[in-house]
């Protein structure tokens, strides 16, 4: 896990096996390898959330002390693929998590995935990221912790349903219940361009933008999380979650969620470089 990633212009991400989890089931399982990390279990109260450093990845490299990659299981029957190191991939400073046909235990398909191994709390999450296009599948950035690391499921989500490029969902999951979701337009397709994705989690509210844009706010303390959470970058597909997903079609070609930087800052702290939301949030803020 910590080895270097190999050095070449397009890079494939090595990682190790992990155990199953399911981090949409809800269900009690067992805690991932203990060589996945974590911050100690976060206190129920949400005043007292620690969280891990602020950063800036612009994926210059693979930062093995920040990231692990999913490989060898799937997160449940819901899901066609199955997690696979080898879609995880470094080319000119643009992670790319791909889906393509290829068989892995039950599943026709692979997909790829990475999460964080430390959990961050109230701050500003963002994400410049690109699409693919085709139904049935789900690329997305967002935030979780769950019963996996023996945490209530708290998730932030920025989730595109590819089937429909002009569009993204935001949602947000407190104690496993969502309820939350919204879509929000994006100008000109989350396909055709990468996209500034960012979320602001405050004590006593939760707001989402696009682009620097607004879109969505809620300050309901009954739908705020109160867990630390682990970042994630996804892009899998589903055969049976059709009427949310759009009902899946092999795409005869391998597709592709192209993330360009991710970047946490904690909340109080100065922005880390010139395009973050940290820079002009309170502006924002006055003026939405």
């Amino acid at each position: 896990m910590n080895s270097d990633p190999k050095t070449m212009s397009t890079t494939a991400i090595d990682a190790p096996s992990a155990l199953h989890f399911w981090r949409r089931s809800g269900l009690a399982v067992a805690l991932l390898l203990v060589a996945l990390g974590s911050l100690p279990a976060t206190p129920s109260h949400a005043q007292d959330i620690q969280s891990a450093p602020s950063f800036v990845d612009d994926f210059k490299n693979f930062d093995r002390e920040r990231w692990y990659v999913s490989d060898g299981w799937s997160n449940g029957s819901h899901q066609n693929c199955t997690w696979s190191k080898g879609l995880v991939k470094l080319s000119d400073g643009v992670l790319s998590l791909g889906f393509a046909k290829q068989k892995t235990k039950d599943r026709e398909f692979a997909c790829g995935e990475i999460q964080t191994k430390q959990r961050f709390g109230y701050g500003t999450y963002e994400a410049r990221m690109k699409t693919d296009t085709g139904p049935g599948l789900n690329a997305a950035f967002f935030s979780y912790i769950g019963p996996s690391d023996k945490q209530p499921w708290d998730e932030i989500d920025f989730e595109i349903l590819t089937k429909d490029t002009s569009k993204v969902q935001v949602n947000a999951y407190i104690a496993g219940k969502g309820k939350n979701e919204k879509l929000v337009d994006v100008p000109g397709g989350t396909d055709s361009a990468f996209n500034d994705y960012a979320f602001v989690w405050e004590k006593d509210s939760l707001r989402w933008y696009l682009n620097g844009q607004l879109v969505n706010t809620i300050t309901d303390p009954a739908k705020l999380p109160s867990h630390a959470q682990k970042i994630f970058f996804s892009l899998w597909g589903s055969d049976t979650m059709k009427g949310w997903m759009g009902a899946f079609a092999d795409p005869g070609r391998k597709l592709s969620l192209q993330v360009e930087r991710v970047a946490f800052t904690a909340l109080g702290q100065p922005c880390q470089f010139p395009e973050s939301l940290v820079c002009s949030v309170k502006e924002l803020g006055k003026t939405n």
